[in-house]
Order: structure tokens, then sequence, then C-alpha cells
């Protein structure tokens, strides 16, 4: 006689209570890329939140486009 392998079960019963919170942070993620991808160092130089929070030059820590050493 064969064991009952109850996660089978399991994963069918969470995924149809979980899946609008699946779909909800998949869209949401996806928003969250699609408008950041597009920044560039330019518009965060202009942004009023850099300027307010520039105590720790956040552009120096996290640049958007590594800097090329021109002597290479």
């Amino acid at each position: 006689m064969r064991k009952f392998d109850p996660w089978p079960v399991f994963f069918r019963r969470e995924f149809n209570r979980n899946w609008p919170f699946l779909v909800g942070f998949a869209i949401t993620g996806a928003f969250i890329v699609k408008l950041t991808a597009g920044l560039t160092e330019e518009d965060a130089k202009n942004s009023r939140f850099v300027q307010e929070h520039n105590r720790y030059d956040l552009l120096d820590l996290f640049p958007i486009v590594p800097e090329v050493d021109p002597a290479d």
C-alpha cells in the first residue's frame, strides 16, 4: 500500500488561498523595476529627496553607472 503524501494537498490548498497575494507582489515588483530602471544619475542629482538626504553622499556609495578609468 502506498503511503499518503500530504504535500500536494497542502500546496494546492495554500496556492488557492494565496495566489492573489503572489500576483499582487509580482505586479508591484514589476512596476517598481520599470519605474526605477529608467532613472539616470542626472535624475538623482536633480531629485529633491537626494538633495535633502545628501549627508552620506548616496550617489558615491551606489553609483548608477560605474566610473571608467580613462587610462585603460
